[in-house]
């Protein structure tokens, strides 16, 4: 079979944003089959929930048996369980059918802070539940009830390391995987806990498991078309799974669904409004804004990216290893390069088709000779004047990538130019800030820890902004084979980023 059945064991919702109606609607946009077994029935809007009817424990068990002994399972997602007997006609499912595969959202607090679920029902749910659990998704608050309830002390957090403590101690309450979700709880952009509205930047999501912590960030959005976003999580990361997905990969593309369902949401009612469950739904492999993520994502990127941003003269730059004169080397031919690379910009400012697109290409070459200015700034601490670089004849694997980048701009269109510049323009930037974030890097005594800083800094993020948001904004017009062809681009270009470090390591027989 190659359809993938999702068995969904939630309350439904009658204003369709979350429960079962929302979890069916992301299961269809993910291509799955979704089956269902209700624990309640609510009388719910965007306002509230005004009045529950539980589903009677044993036909609840026969909705279950139902399912399971003639359509079959993959993967089997929870929502709200309502009550001790619910969960234990579940935990009695999952051993009875063998169970493998299961997401479990553990419905317990409402957003207005009211618990859900009875206090001996949380109990039943540590005790029989979570020891048979794949991965649980619990949201902070019920992260710090199901704490609470197991004994375990916990504090309300400040930072980053206090929510991964937090993730780390559901872990030892039994599930093989936890997703601590952070959206009721936004950071600042250093990383602690916002006290005002305005300081709201970062939403933190953090996956501890069998391979160890994945931190997932995100911008946080603000809106008020939220409604169901758990519900819809959970079932966009069971999908995954059913897919053949490992568990990072699974997370990672539920979290850019709903990122995505959030930005591309309407109004409905008066209240806390759904997200767009069907913004997926057409040929393009990535969500709209996605462009990026699903190429770094990609198998057959991944590879050659890892050989580019992880090089050897980089780590030896991080860690203060990298014999001057190489760097010196380097630095002459970054200088040549960018030159190139600002005709390119200029290129791109001229084949584009409105003012927009036009003047961030030309605040790109703005930016570019800024850049060029301080490699002068560099270079003069290490001996090298500006009448020095200009008269050095470029290297060959310059020479070979400026052109590449040139020729793709007069041959093909205005968005394979960009692509083709792209790995560049992220690539600094990844590199810097996984350096900067890297306990080995080196900081003081370092004579490169400057470079980090130039490329960690808000100008340069900017500027990594501007041109991500031009990929972006056209890559959704694009066909699936012409999306294709630029993944290829995207390749070559990466090849000719390694290559250059390639080239400064050989300047001194490093290599």
């Amino acid at each position: 079979m190659t359809t993938k059945r999702i068995l969904v064991i939630a309350g439904s919702d009658s204003s369709g944003g979350a429960g079962l109606e929302a979890d069916q609607k992301v299961i269809a946009a993910h291509r799955c089959y979704a089956m269902t077994a209700t624990t309640a029935l609510t009388a719910q809007n965007t306002l509230g929930v005004k009045d529950i009817h539980h589903t009677p424990p044993e036909f609840l068990r026969k909705q279950i048996d139902a399912v399971c002994e003639d359509v079959g399972v993959d993967v089997v997602k929870t929502g709200m369980l309502a009550s001790v007997e619910s969960i234990e006609v579940l935990a009695d499912a999952f051993q009875k059918f063998n169970i493998n595969t299961s997401v479990v959202d553990p419905v317990m607090v409402s957003t207005s802070g009211a618990q859900l679920l009875p206090q001996g029902a949380v109990v039943t749910l540590i005790n029989d539940l979570l020891p048979l659990t794949t991965i649980l998704t619990p949201n902070l608050p019920e992260a710090k009830l199901l704490l609470e309830t197991a004994g375990v002390a916990v504090k309300d957090p400040e930072n980053v390391d206090d929510i991964v403590a937090m993730a780390h101690n559901i872990l030892g309450l039994g599930p093989k995987w936890v997703l601590l979700k952070g959206g009721h709880l936004p950071l600042t952009r250093g990383r602690v806990v916002s006290r005002i509205e305005s300081e709201r930047e970062v939403v933190l999501n953090v996956l501890v498991g069998e391979s160890g912590l994945t931190i997932l960030e995100s911008e946080y959005l603000k809106s008020e078309n939220t409604h169901g976003t758990g519900c819809s999580l959970a079932s966009a990361i069971a999908c995954n799974l059913a897919s053949g997905m490992n568990m990072v990969k699974a997370v990672k593309k539920a979290n850019h669904y709903i990122e995505a369902g959030i930005k591309t949401s309407f109004s409905l009612g008066n209240g806390n409004g759904p997200i767009n469950h069907f913004h997926s739904t057409y040929t393009l492999p990535f969500t709209p804004g996605g462009l990026i993520p699903y190429l770094l994502d990609r198998d057959d990127i991944q590879k050659p990216w890892k050989a580019y941003t992880q090089h050897e003269f980089v780590q030896r730059m991080g860690d203060g290893t990298l014999p001057v004169e190489n760097f010196k080397y380097y630095m002459i031919q970054d200088y040549l390069f960018l030159v190139q690379f600002a005709r390119a910009n200029a290129l791109s400012a001229y084949k584009s088709s409105t003012l927009k697109d036009i003047g961030r290409s030309v605040q790109q070459v703005v930016t570019l000779q800024e850049e060029i200015q301080l490699h002068i700034n560099f270079c003069k601490e290490y001996g090298l004047e500006e009448a020095d670089i200009v008269t050095q004849e470029e290297d060959q694997a310059t020479t070979a990538y400026t052109r590449y980048v040139l020729d793709i701009g007069q041959s093909q269109d205005w968005l394979a130019l960009q692509i083709a510049l792209l790995p560049c323009l992220i690539g600094y930037g990844i590199i810097a800030r996984r350096l900067y974030e890297d306990p080995q890097t080196v900081r003081v005594g370092n004579r490169y820890w400057e470079w980090i800083l130039q490329y960690v800094g808000q100008e340069y993020v900017d500027a990594m902004m501007r041109g991500s948001d031009l990929v972006e904004e056209h890559a959704g017009k694009q066909s699936v084979s012409r999306v294709e062809e630029l993944a290829q681009i995207f390749i070559h270009a990466t090849n000719m980023e390694r290559g250059f470090w390639d080239m400064s390591l050989r300047a001194g027989g490093l290599s």
